[in-house]
């Protein structure tokens, strides 16, 4: 549904999404410019709101950038895209992944990459690592940010501080790394 709140000295418009499915709250911005917020069904309209306002510079940001940007092309992820694109990003992971994965002493089960809208990495309980298949897009640094973030999580399958100790034994600066990456 259709809602509207006021960020700051402006009206924004939004669609609300109430999934039975949902764990958490989730904001999302397409370049579009269409803003759209996922809640759980238990979620009162308050607490989304108070969300929503939390995270105002963030939202008030994304929209600009993309009100700057409207009219140039925008990496989307089409189907033809991806399948054009999937080997040489697969075959960018690997090499990487063999470097990172003996400087760490981890070993993974499967690579896989995806056409996902909002993940750039994940990584499962059995060891697989997945990457986006737009990876082959980010400057060298962030891909391999990325790509040791999912791997470090073979290890530390959380957000924990031995996790971000694992990421900073190669990236120090991941928090620079880390806000680069939501940006893009």
């Amino acid at each position: 549904m259709k809602k509207q709140i006021r960020l700051g000295d402006q009206p924004v418009e939004y669609t609300l999404r109430v999934s039975n499915r949902a764990k958490r709250m989730r904001l999302a911005i397409y370049c579009d410019g269409n803003f759209v917020v996922t809640a759980p069904a238990n979620v009162s309209f308050f607490k989304v709101e108070q969300f929503i306002l939390e995270k105002a510079r963030w939202v008030i940001d994304k929209l600009q950038y993309y009100k700057d940007h409207s009219g140039q092309v925008v990496v989307r992820g089409n189907r033809r895209e991806y399948l054009a694109n999937k080997g040489r990003a697969l075959a960018l992971v690997q090499s990487r992944l063999e470097y990172y994965s003996r400087f760490y002493d981890l070993s993974y089960q499967k690579i896989n990459i995806k056409n996902q809208k909002t993940r750039w990495g994940s990584c499962s309980k059995k060891g697989n690592l997945n990457f986006n298949y737009r990876i082959i897009f980010l400057p060298e640094r962030l891909a391999d940010y990325i790509i040791v973030h999912e791997l470090c999580h073979l290890q530390e399958f959380n957000h924990g501080p031995k996790f971000w100790q694992l990421v900073a034994k190669t990236f120090p600066d991941y928090r620079t790394l880390r806000r680069e990456v939501k940006r893009k």
